[in-house]
């Protein structure tokens, strides 16, 4: 076995080990359920860490990942982990979280062909063709970067409060926030990016649902 394979196997005994010097029920309190109040969705790259960001703890923070923290109609993973954490665990809040320096991002923002994710990152790029004059005028391609980044995180969280999925939950009246945040890998601040949702009064046109 490599050396790395051997390492972590003996920080998961070390890990259990000072857990329950702290608190000898954590593990039997964990297996008794889970409840938390907040789903993440965010970005499967490995410097983002939701628990470490937000300073929670095991069974506080339900996680759904993927490339570039995308929120597409047509995933059912992404749908199931949203209708289960919604209707089943009745979250209070759910995190978009982006990140300066994301590779998908950027990978979107060219012509490069980096296999099936293309795909996948089609969906940045409807994103970059609908912003393309406001991308554009960003004096450097940093900029320009960060900007898609940002908008990256606004359209997801729209397309959050687009679904039948959580347009249901606020018709029965569950208390539901939605907000989109984006990570500093340089700094390990995250900023709020100020789109917040709370109903779908807040949606217009054809995707407010008539529920």
């Amino acid at each position: 076995m490599s050396e790395f394979y051997t390492k972590i196997l003996e920080n998961n005994k070390k890990w259990v080990e000072d857990q329950l010097k702290v608190d000898p029920d954590f593990f039997n309190d964990l297996a008794r359920g889970q409840n938390p109040p907040l789903l993440w969705i965010g970005c499967s790259d490995s410097r983002v860490p939701p628990n470490d960001i937000t300073g929670t703890k095991a069974g506080e923070v339900f996680i759904h990942r993927n490339i570039a923290n995308l929120v597409v109609h047509t995933d059912m993973n992404m749908l199931s982990v949203l209708d289960y954490s919604v209707n089943v665990l009745k979250v209070s809040h759910v995190i978009v979280c982006g990140h300066y320096g994301c590779g998908g991002v950027k990978a979107a923002m060219g012509n490069a062909s980096v296999g099936i994710i293309d795909n996948w990152l089609r969906n940045i790029k409807d994103t970059y063709r609908i912003y393309q004059e406001e991308l554009e005028a960003m004096p450097s391609e940093d900029e320009k970067f960060n900007k898609l980044v940002e908008i990256n995180v606004k359209e997801q969280v729209f397309n959050l409060a687009k679904t039948s999925i959580v347009q249901n939950a606020w018709a029965n009246g569950q208390k539901l926030y939605l907000h989109g945040w984006v990570y500093g890998l340089n700094s390990g601040y995250v900023t709020d990016l100020g789109v917040n949702f709370s109903s779908n009064d807040e949606l217009k046109g054809v995707f407010k649902l008539d529920i």
